[in-house]
């Protein structure tokens, strides 16, 4: 089975940051680190765009965004699929993602907080 942006329905639903809401509607959104200051709004800012990257790739091995039949192939699916493959990791990491971001987070406080 081939997934696309339409079969997936997490990428689709409502943004669960509101009313704290998550997509499935009822239950509340997971409880998330908030950073406080500017420089915890970088590190967060920076281990979401390393999970986005991250995810991105393993779309990418997944075969995600990847055409069969008649309709697909040729040179400018190839350039142009990673786009795609970008703009739903970076979904995936504005609803949420799969936590790596906040281990990311978590590490590089340690790593600050123990530089200074």
């Amino acid at each position: 089975m081939t997934l696309s942006p339409l079969t997936m329905p997490a990428l689709n639903g409502p943004d669960p940051t509101v009313a704290g809401f998550t997509s499935r509607g009822a239950s509340p959104a997971p409880a998330r680190s908030v950073p406080n200051d500017s420089r915890d709004a970088q590190l967060m800012k920076a281990a979401r765009a390393l999970e986005t990257s991250f995810l991105s790739e393993m779309l990418g091995h997944a075969g995600l965004g990847a055409m069969e039949g008649s309709f697909g192939g040729g040179a400018g699916e190839e350039q142009f699929s990673s786009f795609l493959r970008e703009a739903q990791a970076e979904r995936i990491v504005a609803k949420g993602g799969i936590g790596l971001a906040e281990q990311i987070f978590h590490s590089l406080k340690e790593r600050a907080d123990g530089a200074s």
